[in-house]
């Protein structure tokens, strides 16, 4: 969700204002995937290089997260929407930590659509956390080495819950990843949207949504084994 601080400032606004309305836009996008019934929406809210910008910019994204959790957890529950969060929860203040872990706490029972909120999260320390966890375990004798698989590594990562995104959409012309699932994307379809958040709507959805049903995903494999396979379960 990149392009809150330039869109504002595009138009003689503070840095804050783009947030505000970038949150609002964060609303409509969750309500209508969960219409859609899509299973899962991960929004990439706060990185860990994010950290470095100006502390009041840092402050008010905080409150900005802590007031947004406060007041939308209920329609979350309403909307049967599940939430939950990866990243270094422990560096988040704590009034904000709190109200993530209301809005974890209301929604455990919900099953239908998963948002996941990535705060204070950079791929590559979820890869090297990841890491770290095995790294015990082999000192402890309770893994080998050599049976570290792929399945094994990803199980370790905070994300485990969740499965590789099939889509990651990137706003504000920015034509990069920036430290997001790293090790999940690498099969994602990739679009890259030259426009900030603020502006993105509905039509931009579902146009991101379309071009990525019009590809093939192959995963390795020729396209008439994808045909075949395609065919086998049809």
């Amino acid at each position: 969700m990149d392009g809150n601080g330039r869109w504002a400032q595009k138009r003689g606004h503070n840095r804050f204002f783009g947030h505000v309305r970038g949150a609002k836009v964060a609303k409509s996008v969750i309500e209508e995937c969960s219409q859609m019934g899509l299973p899962y929406l991960t929004l990439f809210a706060f990185s860990t290089e994010n950290w470095r910008r100006p502390r009041d910019e840092v402050r008010f994204l905080m409150k900005l997260l802590s007031k947004w959790l406060n007041r939308e957890t209920r329609n979350l529950v309403r909307q049967n929407i599940r939430f939950q969060i990866i990243g270094d929860i422990n560096r988040i203040p704590d009034f904000a930590r709190k109200q993530v872990q209301k809005a974890l706490d209301e929604t455990r029972d919900c099953f239908g659509m998963t948002l996941t909120l990535a705060l204070s999260y950079g791929g590559r320390q979820e890869i090297v956390s990841a890491v770290k966890s095995l790294a015990k375990k082999v000192a402890r004798g309770e893994l080998l080495p050599e049976d570290i698989s792929d399945e094994i590594f990803a199980a370790e990562m905070d994300s485990a819950f969740l499965p590789d995104p099939d889509l990651i959409l990137r706003t504000s012309g920015e034509s990069r990843i920036s430290n997001f699932m790293l090790w999940q994307c690498a099969y994602s379809e990739l679009q890259f949207i030259d426009k900030a958040w603020p502006d993105f709507n509905s039509s931009d959805l579902q146009n991101a949504l379309a071009t990525f049903r019009s590809h093939e995903r192959r995963f390795g494999k020729t396209s008439a084994q994808v045909i075949r396979l395609h065919d086998a379960k049809g």
